[in-house]
C-alpha cells in the first residue's frame, strides 16, 4: 500500500475534529513523542508512542492516529497535523506501529475482527486503558483515526469496541470485515479492488457480529475517499456507507449534501450538522494520496 506522506490537508483536519468534539486549550510547544512499553495486554508486539501537550485538558480526549502500510507511529506523527493540534486543544495522542512484515495493520484476521479476539486491535485497546488510567483521560472522549491501513483499522475498531470510541475518520479505507482473509493471507485483492459488494444490511451484521449482544450506542464516523483512488478503490467508499448507515440504523439517502471546497462532495446521514451520526466527503479525482 502507498505511502500516504501529507494526510490531511487543513480541511480535513479541521472536519475531523468538529466531528470528535473537541475542546480547546492554551496552546504549547515543548512536548516530544515518547515510546511507551509494558502498556498492556500486546498479542501482536505493536509498539506505542504517546504524544502528551504540555497543557492538558481536564480529563483530555483521546485521538488514536493509525498509519499506513510501510508506515511507523512516528512517521505519522511528523507527517500529519495531530500533535500540533494536540497542543491547541489539549487532548493526548497515541500513534500506534505495526511491527510485522509490511508494517500493515491486521484488518484481516478472524482474531482481529471480533471484540478481544486478539492481535492488534487488542494491543491499541491496550494503549487506550493505559493512556486513560495514566492521565485520568475522559472515556466518553476517545477517537480513532487513519489512513489506508489505518483508516481500515479505524473502521476495525469501531466495529469491535463501540463502547470504547465515540467516533472516528477514515481517510481512503474499507468497510469493518471487508478484507477478511483466509490461510494467512494479509491481502484481501477483491477487496482492494472494489469488488466485494453486499447489501446494507450484510455489512452491517458483520460489525454486529465482532461484539454479539451490544446494544449500546454506536460511534459516529466519517468517511474521505478520493474518486481515483488507485490502491483501494472509490466502490469501497460507498460500501462503508452502506455499512455505518445500517449500524445506525439509517436511510442511506442523505439528509443533507454540500460542497465544502471545490471537488468535495460532503452528504450526512441522520443529522445535517458536524455530528451526524455518519458523515461522508468524496473527492474528485484524488488518489490514494490524499492531498
Amino acid at each position: 500500500m502507498r505511502r500516504l506522506v501529507q494526510v490531511l490537508g487543513a480541511a480535513g483536519v479541521a472536519a475531523a475534529l468538529a466531528l470528535l468534539g473537541l475542546t480547546v486549550a492554551t496552546p504549547a510547544s515543548a512536548a516530544t513523542l515518547t515510546e511507551v512499553t509494558n502498556f498492556g495486554t500486546n498479542p501482536s508486539n505493536l509498539r506505542m508512542h504517546l504524544y502528551v501537550p504540555d497543557r492538558v485538558a481536564a480529563r483530555p480526549a483521546i485521538l488514536v492516529a493509525v498509519h499506513y502500510c510501510t508506515g511507523t507511529g512516528p512517521a505519522f506523527y511528523s507527517g500529519t497535523q495531530f500533535a500540533s493540534l494536540a497542543d491547541r486543544y489539549g487532548y493526548i495522542v497515541i500513534y500506534p506501529s505495526a511491527t510485522r512484515s509490511g508494517q500493515c495493520f491486521d484488518v484481516y484476521s478472524q482474531q482481529a475482527l471480533r471484540r478481544d479476539g486478539g492481535s492488534d486491535p487488542v494491543s491499541i485497546v491496550s494503549m487506550v486503558r493505559y493512556v486513560q488510567q495514566r492521565y485520568n483521560a475522559d472515556p466518553a472522549r476517545v477517537f480513532a483515526t487513519g489512513s489506508s491501513s489505518g483508516a481500515m483499522m479505524t473502521n476495525v475498531l469501531l466495529g469491535n469496541y463501540p463502547d470504547v470510541f465515540a467516533a472516528g475518520a477514515a481517510f481512503a479505507g474499507v468497510p469493518h470485515s471487508c478484507f477478511a482473509t483466509t490461510g494467512g493471507s494479509t491481502w484481501n485483492s477483491e477487496c482492494a479492488n472494489g469488488q466485494v459488494i453486499r447489501t446494507a444490511q450484510q455489512w452491517g451484521d458483520l460489525v454486529r457480529n465482532a461484539y454479539p449482544g451490544y446494544t449500546g450506542p454506536r460511534p459516529r464516523m466519517q468517511l474521505w475517499h478520493g474518486t481515483n483512488d488507485e490502491t483501494l478503490r472509490y466502490p469501497n467508499f460507498g460500501e462503508e456507507i452502506k455499512q455505518w448507515t445500517n449500524v445506525h440504523g439509517l436511510s442511506q439517502t442523505p439528509t443533507s449534501t454540500d460542497t465544502p471546497q471545490s471537488g468535495y462532495t460532503r452528504t450526512r446521514y441522520g443529522g445535517s450538522g458536524g455530528t451526524a451520526p455518519v458523515e461522508a466527503i468524496s473527492l474528485q479525482g484524488v488518489s490514494h494520496n490524499l492531498p
